[in-house]
């Protein structure tokens, strides 16, 4: 299944502004709420209400007729994931990319945290201001949603606590990430990191290993990769990562990116007032944001 957290246009009966979590079905949205009666209304509830409540859902939205729902033209989308708690991301995790930084790739993953003001969803604006930071940078990235508690699970067992997989663009202030000793900061400017549009639960993603993933900056494609380019597989990481803490369900997991960054190309390429970024999965979605910068 599909889901998204958007916000409905305006109309009979209807308030725009607050996300509510929709099935995607086709080109149409349908908030859960209508097609169940005191359905969750947000991403993580569905997850805390475990398969039982999956289930409810998918039978809800296998009877809604096409043409009943808000055609996904007219709505707008908030974050993938509102209220996860927390959201772990993961450095240096292909060659390539490492590689373009001048960064090496330690024996165990590099690992930070990202601040929940960071998140932003499909097609929002990211702004910031002139004087903070002169490199802001791309990164297209898988994200993993966890759906079970996962604490010390092996790599053979590490899918089955995944719920399912976004788009993630981890935007990046370059010249502060390279004069702290810390990542946290440089990557959570508030909405630096857009995700979605949609969450795809885990059962349509067989294998996040075969998927491919790429950016496209004013037009050009600047990202083009497989995640079976990753030095760490997903399953790698959730192992990894749960031998330390319990990986609650929600927590969202930025897993790296590839090759090909704007600070790194020749010329360089930083996104400038106005730039328009793309970052996309195949099979999971393309997620756009657009670049203002504050004088």
């Amino acid at each position: 299944m599909r889901f998204a957290h958007v916000t409905l246009p305006e109309g009979p009966g209807l308030a725009s502004g607050e996300p509510v979590l929709a099935v995607i079905q086709g080109d149409e949205a349908f908030p859960v709420p209508d097609l169940l009666p005191g359905g969750p209304a947000r991403l993580e509830r569905l997850i805390a209400g475990g398969d039982d409540l999956l289930d409810r859902v998918r039978q809800a939205a296998s009877g809604a007729a096409a043409g009943t729902g808000h055609p996904l033209a007219s709505v707008g989308f908030a974050s993938a994931s509102l209220t996860p708690p927390t959201v772990l991301a993961v450095g240096l995790n292909y060659a390539a990319h490492s590689g373009e930084l001048g960064l090496k790739t330690d024996s165990t993953p590099t690992v930070f945290v990202l601040w929940p003001n960071s998140l932003s969803g499909h097609e929002r604006t990211t702004s910031w201001p002139r004087g903070l930071t002169q490199f802001v940078d791309y990164e297209a990235e898988l994200g993993v949603i966890i759906g079970k508690p996962a604490k010390d699970v092996s790599a053979e067992r590490a899918l089955d606590h995944v719920w399912g997989y976004t788009v993630v663009n981890d935007i990046t202030a370059r010249d502060i990430q390279y004069s702290e000793a810390q990542w946290s900061r440089c990557k959570s400017f508030d909405g630096f990191t857009p995700t979605g549009p949609f969450v795809v639960t885990a059962d349509e993603i067989p294998d996040p290993q075969d998927l491919h993933i790429w950016a496209i900056v004013d037009g050009k494609t600047v990202q083009d990769a497989s995640t079976g380019q990753m030095v760490r597989s997903v399953a790698t990481l959730i192992q990894h990562l749960s031998t330390s803490v319990t990986l609650l369900p929600g927590t969202l997991i930025s897993t790296g990116s590839p090759g090909g960054a704007g600070y790194s190309r020749d010329p360089q390429i930083p996104l400038r007032d106005r730039s328009t970024v793309t970052v996309g999965v195949d099979g999971i979605g393309a997620l756009t944001t657009h670049c203002r910068i504050i004088d």
